[in-house]
């Protein structure tokens, strides 16, 4: 071994040492991280084992401890102490970020089941406390002009009621969407210290009660103008209610357009009116389409300023202008404060009816407001290969019915000429085996 060997076996020797060293900090990094929203049977034995006990230590207090009741009480005990139990299992094996994001998975998750199992016994416990009614074809085409408190369900409906919602709402509509888009469209366009108040009284109407919405057409338009109570009052008393929805969401729906496509648009030459209307509302037609929805079901649910506005019918009414128009939330006001079992059923069907006309209204506004540029040029595309289609399904027709017809003919002439050939050849024959007639005779 030389004097230049030693230093390269030393550098060797203490690569050696440093990779020995080196060794475990490689497996540390290249082990693979837990994902925080990984599900495994741990967490689900963690929920149980949190639910039993939570379950277990609630009926220790309210049995032994603290004697006391209530249904609520002991849901909402048992979720905090399910809550608390739960993130203390979870920290045994996992750190504190994936114990917070567990507690937080939780707490949304429950909310979100909370709020859903609200909706869905909202739903079920109307249509079961109506469900003796709603049976009844009389329920959807007759009025309560003829019945009484006291009357079976197979007699009255309220087929008046739901004319009223309609025609109310409909009216209601035809005021605030024009009223709400162009109010949305100069806060956008129109920026300025005007704008701006007039966003703040915008934003200050959304609070507004609807009693005092009622309370300022009956003082306004019925008793200083002379308006007779009806349903157009109503309807006016409606629109008070919905025009701030509509213009607070409208307005945060043009807000999101980006202003790209503005420019973009005015880069090639359209003013801002065209730009607006071809280029803006399009855009964000999904987006104005939900807060119609919002505004319609912020209104279609009013009572009070429909008592105030439009008085209480039982007979059927489906002029707006002249006489009291009742609607279905009124109807179910007057229907289930009464202390008759078939008034009562009568009342909860009517609110059924009433989900489910706001159902109806929702889902035709979710098909119009999902209709895009690019869906109908698809459907164009289809209709015109629809059409290009039946053409050529015609022309095949027609020329097979063509060739039909040729072949047809050529064979009837072919068996009239062949009929006419063994005409004449019978008659030659006929003729030449006839006796030839004598000369003497």
């Amino acid at each position: 071994m030389t004097v230049f060997d030693t230093p390269i076996l030393n550098e060797e020797s203490s690569l050696e040492r440093g990779s020995a060293h080196e060794a475990p900090i490689q497996e540390i990094h290249h082990d693979s991280p837990r994902k925080l929203n990984q599900f495994r049977v741990s967490d689900v034995l963690s929920m149980v084992g949190a639910l039993a006990a939570a379950l277990s230590m609630t009926t220790i207090i309210f049995t032994i401890l603290a004697p006391v009741g209530g249904v609520l009480g002991f849901l909402l005990i048992t979720y905090i102490l399910f809550v608390i139990t739960y993130a203390i299992l979870v920290s045994f094996d996992e750190t504190w970020p994936i114990v917070r994001d567990r507690v937080v998975l939780v707490a949304v998750h429950s909310l979100a089941i909370t709020v859903f199992a609200t909706l869905v016994f909202i739903v079920v416990f109307a249509i079961g406390r109506g469900l003796s009614a709603l049976p009844h074809l009389n329920f959807f085409t007759q009025d309560m002009s003829l019945a009484g408190p006291l009357d079976p369900l197979d007699k009255g409906g309220i087929i008046h009621a739901v004319v009223g919602t309609l025609i109310q709402i409909g009216i209601a509509l035809a005021i605030t969407i024009p009223l709400g888009l162009t109010t949305a469209v100069f806060l956008n366009e129109v920026p300025g210290a005007f704008s701006r108040f007039v966003r703040t009284i915008v934003e200050a109407m959304t609070a507004l009660p609807s009693i005092v919405a009622g309370l300022f057409i009956y003082a306004t338009f019925i008793l200083m103008f002379g308006l007779d109570k009806s349903g157009f009052a109503a309807a006016l008393a409606i629109s008070v209610m919905m025009l701030p929805i509509m213009i607070r969401a409208s307005d945060v729906v043009l807000r999101l357009v980006p202003s790209t496509l503005k420019e973009a648009s005015i880069g090639l030459g359209a003013d801002n009116f065209r730009t607006m209307w071809q280029v803006t509302l399009p855009t964000a037609r999904s987006g104005l389409v939900t807060a119609i929805i919002l505004a319609t079901a912020r209104g279609i649910g009013e009572t009070s300023p429909v008592l105030l506005t439009s008085g209480f019918t039982a007979a059927f009414n489906a002029d707006p202008f002249h006489g009291p128009m009742v609607s279905l939330p009124l109807a179910v006001f007057q229907f289930v404060k009464s202390p008759e079992p078939n008034m009562i059923a009568r009342g909860f069907g009517t609110a059924a009816v009433l989900m489910l006309l706001v159902l109806v209204l929702f889902i035709i506004a979710r098909i119009i407001g999902g209709e895009t540029v690019a869906k109908k040029e698809a459907r164009a595309r289809r209709r015109r290969q629809f059409v290009a289609n039946l053409v050529e399904a015609y022309r095949l027709l027609a020329g097979a019915l063509a060739t039909l017809v040729s072949k047809i003919s050529s064979r009837s002439s072919e068996r009239a000429r062949s009929m006419e050939a063994r005409m004449n050849s019978e008659r030659r024959s006929a003729v030449a085996s006839s006796p030839a007639p004598k000369e003497n005779e």
